[in-house]
């Protein structure tokens, strides 16, 4: 009897703890449910830049929580570096400028799914320097010349072989554009290791502060005046995996692109994120600006201007590329 006992006992603090966990099964279950996300964890990839200052935004400010999402960054170098991560899983979803995302899907390197924009160009966002001694005094005077950017066949190319050309300036990627990380453009001008930097904010006005370096041109103005520069994105097969997820990130960064039209906003945020940005670089250096859409006329600008100076073989159709949803309009 006494073993018997036993098993009774046993037989029922099992039942009991099975009942327990089939209990803490349903509360999980409704918790996924009541959220309505695929996944409530993903990994974006992001830069240590002012134009990724609304997704710190949205995580500061708790916009992707309330959407029942928790977003964990990883560091990149920038877009082509983006790609493999996506690839791989490695990220969900990545920052990255268009160019490499365009370039990626027209390869078949990746099917790559535009989720939001980031940044656009704005006045003296992207400029063109000189030494202040420089005999180089207009952009006709860059032919034969070593410019530094930060990626060649990237969008910095694009911008300054778009202001060489009304100038009857042809410029070769691989003769005419010297890879330099843009810490490092400084130093390259000072010593004379390139006759020209492509520079982007804070360097460009940190270059100009500390050097005297004279402003060639705003590659901001004319032909690419308001040109897209970066967005998020992700691959088509996390895209059409996780749909709810996806818009939910939409929904959050969209609110957050919209804050950081206010100035002060990202000028606050930026020291908290970027190096070697303090509050006097903050205050003093120039913002991209955040679109609050997904506009495919606008982004198709991108692939155009690939395409006529040879970034792309063929014409790219953007609109297939896109997202749309929470950020139309």
């Amino acid at each position: 009897m006494h073993a018997l006992h036993r098993r009774t006992l046993l037989a029922g603090a099992l039942a009991l703890t099975v009942a327990a966990s089939a209990a803490a099964c349903g509360d999980s279950d409704e918790k996924e449910s009541a959220n309505g996300l695929e996944q409530s964890e993903i990994t974006v990839g992001t830069m240590l830049v002012g134009d990724t200052a609304p997704l710190q935004l949205a995580i500061s400010r708790g916009l992707f929580k309330a959407e029942g999402l928790t977003v964990k960054t990883q560091v990149i170098n920038g877009g082509a570096e983006a790609i493999p991560r996506l690839k791989s899983g490695q990220l969900d979803i990545s920052f990255g400028n268009y160019v490499s995302f365009f370039n990626a899907a027209a390869t078949g390197a990746l099917k790559p799914k535009i989720v939001a924009e980031a940044s656009q160009t704005a006045p003296k966002t992207h400029t063109l320097l000189v030494a202040k001694d420089s005999p180089i005094r207009s952009i006709a005077d860059l032919k034969g010349k070593k410019i530094g950017v930060n990626t060649k066949r990237n969008v910095g190319t694009l911008l300054v072989r778009s202001a060489a050309k009304p100038a009857g300036v042809e410029l070769d990627e691989d003769k005419n554009f010297v890879e330099v990380p843009p810490p490092n453009m400084e130093a390259a001008l000072k010593s004379g290791s390139v006759d020209a930097v492509q520079a982007i904010e804070p360097f460009g006005t940190q270059i100009q502060q500390k050097l005297g370096a004279r402003l060639l041109a705003d590659l901001s103005t004319g032909a690419t005046a308001d040109f897209p520069l970066a967005g998020y994105a992700t691959t088509e097969e996390f895209a059409n995996k996780n749909p709810k997820t996806v818009a939910a990130f939409q929904r959050a960064i969209v609110k957050a692109q919209g804050m950081a039209a206010d100035r002060k906003v990202v000028q606050d945020i930026l020291p908290k994120y970027a190096r070697g940005i303090d509050a006097n670089v903050a205050a003093t250096m120039v913002y991209t600006a955040y679109p609050t859409s997904l506009n495919a006329t606008r982004l198709q600008r991108v692939a155009d201007v690939m395409q006529q100076f040879g970034i792309a073989s063929q014409r790219i159709d953007v609109k297939p590329l896109l997202i749309s949803g929470a950020t139309s309009g």
